[in-house]
């Protein structure tokens, strides 16, 4: 395959060519989910540009030599169709240089059996058609980092290069969080947590900052709300990548998601679980009062 899949092609919904976040994204924004629009690099990509089919990554994988493998990787050009294809389908997502965030999708990430969240690269506010590509190939460095292959050996899963890259609009959060459609300490169905920082919800994903935590019923009623103080927020930076902002005590201090948005969340969350069947783990984001879904996958405790 040689081309780009946007979040709309059939293909992108399969987890064999789209990762486990791409096609979790596809499936979402083909059930009319608020998802940015965005395309995925199919996982088929990195082997197709080298010029033995991946062979000698594969044996630096198996031998878990992380910097071999990954020094190699970083000398990958992505082949001409699969260039021009990025480049066109970077240009659709909007105005010129558009940021956007580039996302790895491990083939095997977000199933039940054998979650790989955290273990890949994500790059936030990448802006330009040649950091883009950059990009790209960064993320499939990171598919082979020490941490990522004593991760697969565990799973017995060394000789895969399955590594989709997701490219997906920017959204500049003014709130976002991270949403469990149960509770997933108590294991009860019966109630949906939320977390919800100022800014991108790397903050609240990457443990940074003590995010509000509110418990809710099911039908998105505030039973317990816990707010914490938030010292900075992370945001974009208009060179590129993220930053640190500081947040005032009047500012960080207060509540974060009021009820309006808490049943937003509880409604779009109980509409994604009764589809796919399973509590999700679903993180959000609120750019001029619209939500949108970045992510979601199956709670894992």
């Amino acid at each position: 395959m040689t081309g780009v899949l946007p979040f709309g092609d059939a293909g992108c919904t399969e987890v064999s060519c789209a990762g486990g976040k791409g096609s979790s994204l596809a499936r979402m924004a083909a059930l009319g989910l608020p998802v940015p629009p965005g395309f995925v690099v199919p996982a088929s990509a990195l082997a197709d540009a080298l010029p033995d089919g991946g062979a000698g990554l594969r044996r630096l994988a198996q031998a878990q030599d992380a910097e071999a493998a990954q020094a190699l990787v970083k000398t990958v050009e992505l082949d001409p169709a699969l260039r021009e294809s990025v480049l066109a389908a970077y240009a659709a997502l909007g105005r010129d240089r558009v940021p956007v965030a580039v996302r790895s999708s491990a083939c095997a990430e977000d199933s039940e059996a054998a979650s790989f969240a955290g273990q890949q690269e994500t790059f936030l506010h990448v802006r330009g058609a040649d950091q883009v590509r950059a990009r790209i190939r960064d993320c499939w460095a990171s598919f082979f980092s020490e941490r990522a292959l004593f991760y697969r050996a565990q799973k017995g899963s060394l000789s895969d290069l399955g590594m989709a890259v997701v490219v997906q609009r920017m959204v500049q959060a003014e709130l976002a969080g991270v949403l469990f459609t149960c509770d997933p300490v108590r294991k009860r169905r019966d109630r949906m947590v939320v977390e919800a920082v100022i800014g991108l919800g790397e903050a609240a994903v990457s443990g940074a900052v003590t995010p509000d935590h509110y418990v809710l019923k099911r039908d998105g009623r505030v039973r317990k709300a816990h707010v914490h103080e938030q010292p900075y927020a992370i945001v974009a930076d208009e060179a590129g990548g993220v930053t640190e902002r500081p947040l005032s005590p009047d500012e960080g201090g207060v509540r974060k998601a009021g009820d309006e948005l808490l049943a937003r969340l509880a409604q779009l969350g109980d509409d994604l679980e009764r589809r796919v069947g399973v509590p999700q783990d679903i993180e959000w984001a609120v750019q001029d009062g619209e939500l949108y879904v970045l992510q979601a996958r199956p709670v894992t405790t």
